[in-house]
């Protein structure tokens, strides 16, 4: 689980980087129409990029951590702005990449190593509610 919920986070973003760099106009437009300033799309595209090395490459587990926890905010806000001006399709893509990222982080320290302190905080919770 953990591989397939992290490659396809990972192309998700990889695929919105890319969106960013062909279609910057466009992007710069819709992040304004949700009242976000343009200026901030080559700051994402760099974030984005940086987020899945991080992620992908856990050179670091803190860096990997500091990672999980900013795609987290980026999609929450991502949904929250879209749902704030009742764009219920715009907002699907980062629910989903929410969901992707939810379970690559509860499950990165069954499949990888060195363990994340925090990886498996949520999953302990889980299992000692049944």
């Amino acid at each position: 689980m953990y591989w397939t919920a992290t490659v396809l986070l990972a192309l998700l973003y990889l695929a919105s980087a890319m969106l960013y760099l062909t279609k910057g106009r466009q992007v710069r437009q819709i992040i304004g129409e949700l009242g976000y300033p343009g200026y901030l799309v080559p700051i994402l595209i760099v974030a984005k990029l940086l987020a899945v090395a991080a992620i992908l490459s856990r050179l670091s587990v803190a860096l990997s951590d500091l990672a999980y926890a900013g795609m987290f905010y980026h999609l929450l806000l991502a949904v929250l702005a879209h749902l704030g001006v009742r764009n219920v399709k715009a907002a699907m893509p980062a629910a989903i990449g929410l969901a992707l990222l939810i379970g690559s982080f509860l499950t990165q320290n069954a499949a990888r190593e060195p363990s994340s302190p925090y990886g498996s905080i949520g999953i302990l919770t889980m299992e000692g509610a049944l």
